[in-house]
């Protein structure tokens, strides 16, 4: 096998904690422990130390309408080792650059498409109304994904979207999580009240994550307190809300937690409630029922294949704040089906692995490139009779960005 030196870019990188942070990490270990060079390729963060040996740092200035965020500003001269392929997890300035290097170096394109892009464009002003008149955002998503040699979406519900943006084969690539951190976590101290059911909520708490919806459910479970873990723009909104619900006392802000804790904060929870409709997957899912905690969360694109209503939780329809309250009293009020729940949600959790995730996106590599599979470390599919079919690569792509 000759190892790949594979570039990844992404916009978004540690210290942000988010699915597609937990997704570039793992691939990127995965890969590098199948022998392969791998280097991230992420903005630069003041005062933050990587103690990862496979990042590289790009400057950046802080985005003026989320102050979390950092734009990157590269130049080709920063790359002066050529990639074997150049795999994007990002449409900003990184993603961009990303493509422009394949472009450059005549390379494959492998681009993910983590972020559901319609809606987040509240977060460009004045662009929610330019999408609206002239469908930006689709035209957008078909130029970069459209021309990548091969587009991967974590989720099935997706490919209706990507495939009228132009995009004609998208591959469904779920998103892992390694459960060995979230059960090596050590305990922390109870942020719930003695007495009061447990509930908890995880995210960056932004306007399309939908936690307005989880507080008007909360306000309808008397017995319960609920622990919000994460931060975001909508603190104080959701703060306020809490207040005018008359929930604030009944409420626990606990902002972000290093990942080494996360996972004590699911094995202290009853129940996850989520009520984002704007998902490509939704990771907390999947980290919350790998640690046995039953799901109740609004149904809508990815969380459609990352929660088995009925058998790991239950999914309700967008806004339907009185589903939410139904069934997480349901689960709350009958421990053998709150026991029932638990252990199927563990058993659906860890149906997807990292080291799976990884050889799956192997298999893309090998395609773009033109290469068998035991070229890049994979066994051959139907073993050493299997048929091998690469993808057929664009000769010059015009990039029109």
């Amino acid at each position: 096998m000759k190892p790949l030196r594979i570039g990844l870019f992404t916009d978004t990188f540690l210290p942000d904690q988010n699915g597609i942070v937990t997704s570039v990490c793992l691939l990127s270990e995965q890969l590098a422990g199948r022998g392969h060079d791998v280097e991230i390729v992420a903005p630069e963060f003041p005062d933050y130390l990587d103690v990862r040996q496979d990042v590289r740092r790009v400057s950046s200035v802080r985005y003026t309408f989320l102050p979390t965020y950092r734009l990157a500003w590269p130049t080709r001269r920063l790359f002066e080792e050529k990639y074997d392929l150049i795999h994007t997890h990002t449409p900003l300035t990184l993603g961009l650059a990303g493509v422009r290097l394949t472009r450059k170096w005549a390379i494959p394109h492998v681009a993910t498409y983590h972020t559901h892009l319609s809606a987040y464009t509240h977060y460009v002003p004045g662009l929610p109304t330019i999408d609206r008149t002239v469908k930006l955002v689709p035209r957008f998503v078909g130029q970069l994904y459209g021309r990548a040699d091969a587009v991967i979406t974590p989720s099935a519900e997706m490919i209706g979207d990507l495939k009228a943006w132009g995009v004609a084969n998208p591959v469904v690539i779920p998103t892992s999580i390694d459960p060995v951190p979230l059960n090596a976590a050590p305990p922390v101290v109870s942020p719930w009240p003695e007495g009061k059911r447990r509930l908890l909520t995880v995210g960056r708490l932004a306007r399309e994550k939908r936690f307005d919806l989880v507080l008007d459910a909360l306000s309808q479970l008397p017995d319960a307190h609920l622990v919000v873990l994460g931060e975001g723009p909508e603190r104080l909104h959701l703060e306020d809300h809490a207040t005018r619900l008359g929930v604030l006392d009944r409420v626990t802000f606990l902002g972000v937690r290093p990942w080494t804790e996360i996972g004590a904060y699911y094995r202290l929870a009853e129940l996850l409630l989520f009520a984002s409709d704007t998902e490509t997957q939704g990771l907390v899912l999947q980290e919350a029922q790998l640690m046995g905690v039953p799901v109740v969360a609004v149904g809508a694109r990815g969380t459609l294949s990352s929660v088995q209503s009925g058998y790991s939780g239950y999914l309700v329809a967008p806004g339907d704040v009185n589903g939410l309250v139904s069934h997480a009293r349901d689960i709350l009020g009958q421990p053998a089906l709150w026991a029932t729940l638990s252990r199927n949600a563990r058993e659906f959790g860890g149906r997807t692995t990292p080291a799976g995730v990884a050889e799956q996106v192997l298999r893309v590599y090998a395609g773009v490139l033109g290469r068998r599979p035991e070229t890049v470390g994979l066994a051959r599919e139907g073993g050493e009779t299997g048929k091998f079919t690469p993808v057929t690569r664009r000769s010059n792509p015009a990039y029109d960005l």
